[in-house]
């Protein structure tokens, strides 16, 4: 990553004499010659706020207030604390120097759903935004450095399509400091996705169980988001895939959403095998807690943890209802091309009470010594209304003409273009893992 340094001026004192003059001449075309070269840098920053918009050019729009002055590069390690600085707080500050972070064309194993501008996205902006944390920066991702962090060990995303996303963006992170194809590998193995560096017997994986516990949607591929049953008392067959790992990150939001206000989801106790089998219908929240209880007991009972690292990933926003920013809703999120920049903004629409509720499950694996760091991703995701594929992304079933007629129907306002909002995500993890 570059980070454009800012031209220095040194003031040198002239001493009292008989050479007094001479110095304040040579003092003063210095500086002169230093201003001139300031105003320059000034003119050419000025240049590099434009951007290419398919045929037009476009000023990128900040409300007053959200300036930066000058782009601020990421440090290597960050500069400042914990305790000083919260990176989840902070504004999206456009950068066409340093990001992105990897070509999406040039990635070898970006997935179709998610690879925007090969399916015809024009605008490229969304790829050129970097998270700028109030009062300090993100440490500077390096893919080697991680690639030697996680040398003879397993790293896995545990979750739904959401989770996939953000291991698509890792691996495309990663893997173009990787140029020989032969030094790498992806395999495929029902639930499980495995992308291996060879060099460093380096291993992310991603592992597909949206609700955590065993449930009628463990297939990757065949599922039915409407109607929703989870195991209340089996995640043994999840946790195998795991159980090994020394990195987990876990994922688990966007299943537990009601798709309608009347849904409810139903919990089976015990198993039709043994003849105790039992149904309860409950509210969604309610599911989530049990997951989040038959996890918390198994994470208590089998973790290492010397070993073992664990992330629970933020809520990841939608947005589907664009009077959240003040759009009309039949639209979506087709045809945003900029993020929201209004501070602090909270979409309506997304539930933060959910992440609250892990955290509680997770601080009470404290007292055995094992720590969940919770990847708070959920505000500066939901400025991002500009960050989804919408319309530009493989369409797995043929379209409908009603759906041609109208493509914001089937807009995609869930999953992330890559490059773009995953990639900071990706840097939270890294940050944690290399510097906390």
């Amino acid at each position: 990553m570059k980070t454009e340094g800012t031209p220095k001026m040194t003031v040198l004192h002239a001493p009292v004499g008989v050479r007094s003059i001479v110095s304040s001449l040579v003092a003063f075309f210095i500086v002169a010659s230093s201003v001139t070269f300031l105003l320059d840098r000034g003119q050419e920053a000025q240049v590099q706020m434009v951007v290419e918009h398919g045929r037009q050019e476009v000023q990128v729009k900040v409300e007053a207030g959200l300036q930066e002055p000058a782009m601020r590069g990421t440090t290597e390690a960050g500069d400042a604390t914990e305790e000083e600085c919260n990176w989840s707080r902070g504004r999206w500050v456009y950068d066409n120097v340093s990001r992105p972070l990897y070509s999406g064309l040039k990635c070898t194993f970006i997935f179709p759903e998610v690879a925007c501008d090969k399916y015809g996205r024009k605008d490229v902006m969304y790829q050129h935004w970097r998270w700028q944390p109030h009062g300090c920066d993100l440490p500077r991702f390096d893919a080697t450095k991680l690639l030697e962090k996680l040398r003879n060990k397993r790293l896995v995303f545990v979750g739904d399509s959401v989770n996939r996303n953000q291991w698509v963006s890792l691996v495309c992170m990663v893997e173009a400091s990787i140029p020989d194809d032969r030094l790498k590998t992806r395999i495929f193995n029902g639930s499980l996705i495995s992308f291996k560096a060879l060099e460093y017997n380096a291993t992310i994986d991603f592992y597909w169980s949206p609700l955590l516990v065993e449930s009628n949607s463990d297939n990757p591929i065949i599922h039915r988001v409407e109607y929703r049953i989870i195991r209340a008392d089996r995640i043994e067959k999840h946790a195998s895939v795991w159980r090994d790992a020394d990195i987990i990150v876990f994922n688990s939001y966007l299943w537990w959403r009601k798709q309608k206000d009347d849904m409810r989801m139903k919990v089976m106790y015990g198993s039709f095998e043994d003849g105790d089998a039992k149904l309860d219908e409950m509210e969604m929240v309610d599911g989530f807690e049990i997951a989040l209880k038959k996890l918390t007991e198994w994470l208590g009972d089998n973790i290492d943890k010397n070993k073992t690292r664990i992330f629970f990933a933020g809520s990841s926003p939608t947005h589907s209802w664009a009077s959240n920013w003040g759009g009309e809703d039949r639209n979506k999120c087709l045809n945003e091309t900029e993020p929201i920049y209004k501070i602090g903004y909270k979409a309506a629409t997304t539930d933060y009470s959910l992440m609250a509720k892990a955290k509680s499950y997770f601080k009470t694996l404290e007292p055995k010594g094992i720590q969940v760091q919770i990847l708070n991703i959920t505000e500066l995701s939901d400025y991002r209304k500009d960050g989804h594929p919408t319309v530009f992304r493989r369409q797995f079933v043929p379209l409908t003409k009603e759906q041609i007629a109208d493509p914001a129907s089937y807009a995609d306002c869930t999953h992330w273009c890559l490059p773009g909002v995953p990639d900071v995500w990706n840097e939270f993890l890294y940050g944690y893992l290399m510097y906390k």
